[in-house]
């Protein structure tokens, strides 16, 4: 099949984990699980966030934002291979398959730039206590979402962008459970090196940037409690950091895996198998995370269910 931009390309076709038939419904039954337990626990969050005025702070503010991005991170792949595994259909169309790149690029982005903003909040919070609620005013955290959010869509229509100009030809079959952007690249018969160029860059402008800004924040976090004389005050400091501390090391691990993984190993499979950490399962213990550790959500939790259970 050979194709110049999208014309003529008619579908791509994903092989995902196995071609065994007795592996499908085994494979269907857990990410169907996962996917639920992602939906049904990160709507929780928000439910609790939005119900409950003690959590009407910028840090849950960000948390609600997170936890929809990771719900719609999960929609955006689950469902689909569900809905492949299900009808024995591994076809996709281009178009189908252009609108997954480009959702599977935007909310890791979001990802990182709403951890990174959640970083400053603590930063802000624990090193200038007295003037938290002047300088993380509503207006500046609705512009540091508006932001996030902004960065998320150029960039990933940048790449989108520069994709619609491949041309691909020959065997159009990913080795994936997804259009994923890098094995797309692969296909092409065209020059992709402004396509590879762009992802560098945008891979250290966007993940590298956030990660040091992250470390630069906790390194005064640090110190401050550090200088702390009250034990009550440490701890309570280390309590609303270690949340947030677990689901960066959660993200940029499963994240720098999946890198170490694909350049380390010539199987397809494997790259795969280990790309599950940070689309389905870091979106699934998210809220496990903030819900087990942080004793303001688990009330808000407790009282959202108790005004559930009384009106039942």
């Amino acid at each position: 099949m050979e194709a110049g931009n999208q014309t003529g390309i008619l579908e791509f076709i994903l092989l995902g984990f196995s071609e065994d038939p007795e592996l499908q419904p085994f494979i269907s039954g857990l990410f169907l699980s996962m996917f639920l337990i992602t939906v049904l626990g990160n709507l929780l969050i928000i439910l609790a966030i939005c119900s409950d005025p003690h959590l009407h702070t910028p840090m849950y503010f960000f948390l609600s934002n997170l936890s929809l991005v990771d719900i719609s991170f999960s929609s955006t792949i689950v469902p689909r291979m569900l809905v492949s595994i299900h009808t024995e259909n591994k076809a996709i169309s281009y178009m189908d398959c252009l609108t997954q790149v480009y959702f599977s690029m935007f909310f890791p982005i979001l990802d990182t730039l709403l951890l990174t903003v959640m970083a400053y909040d603590r930063f802000v919070a624990i090193c200038h206590p007295l003037h938290y609620m002047v300088i993380m005013n509503p207006p500046l955290c609705g512009l540091l979402v508006f932001v996030t959010w902004f960065i998320g869509v150029m960039t990933s229509l940048l790449h989108i962008f520069l994709m619609m100009h491949l041309r691909f030809c020959g065997d159009l079959k990913i080795p994936h459970f997804f259009c994923e952007l890098t094995q797309i690249l692969k296909l092409a018969c065209s020059d992709t090196f402004l396509n590879s160029t762009l992802i560098y860059f945008m891979t250290g402008v966007l993940g590298v940037f956030p990660l040091v800004g992250i470390l630069f924040s906790y390194s005064r976090i640090a110190s401050s409690i550090r200088k702390m004389s009250s034990a009550g005050g440490r701890q309570k400091a280390f309590s609303t950091c270690g949340s947030h501390l677990s689901v960066v090391s959660l993200f940029y691990g499963t994240g720098v895996g999946v890198y170490f993984t694909s350049a380390v190993t010539h199987s397809p499979k494997k790259v795969s198998v280990a790309s599950v950490m940070y689309t389905v399962v870091t979106p699934m213990l998210n809220p496990f995370i903030y819900s087990l550790r942080n004793k303001d959500v688990k009330g808000a939790l407790g009282r959202l269910f108790s005004r559930v259970a009384s009106c039942l």
